[in-house]
């Protein structure tokens, strides 16, 4: 299974938010080839841009997410539908074509307010159900 996880999953493991193990066995899970593991290479900037803040020596966990997860990027394409989705958190909308484009059977994220289309999309713990 092929699953899009949203950046919000990263941060909750590295800052211990509240349901962090939940997000850490969905991780592991990827990093062991279990499910293939697709993030946007933002995300990698993101982690290391909010989380360089408030951890401490990041670079190896951001060494073993490029090499565990498979690293997508968008095109004009894929901005152009985004702007065009009547939604206004483009991130969101990015990410959530990204998943579409490359395939992806579902979207993993803890933002309640992701937007939702053709992918479902489910938090962690849902996940993990």
């Amino acid at each position: 299974m092929k699953i899009f996880i949203d950046t919000n999953i990263f941060l909750d493991v590295i800052l211990k938010r509240e349901g962090y193990n939940d997000a850490l066995e969905i991780l592991t899970s990827c990093y062991n080839q279990e499910y293939i593991g697709v993030i946007p290479d933002i995300t990698i900037l993101n982690i290391d841009y909010i989380a360089s803040k408030q951890a401490v020596n990041l670079r190896e966990f951001l060494e073993i997410i490029n090499n565990s997860f498979e690293v997508i990027g968008a095109d004009n394409k894929i901005f152009n539908f985004a702007l065009e989705l009547d939604n206004k958190d483009l991130e969101d909308n990015v990410q959530y074509f990204l998943a579409k484009e490359f395939g992806c059977d579902l979207i993993v994220s803890n933002d309640k307010k992701f937007y939702r289309g053709d992918i479902k999309v489910v938090s962690a713990k849902e996940f993990l159900m």
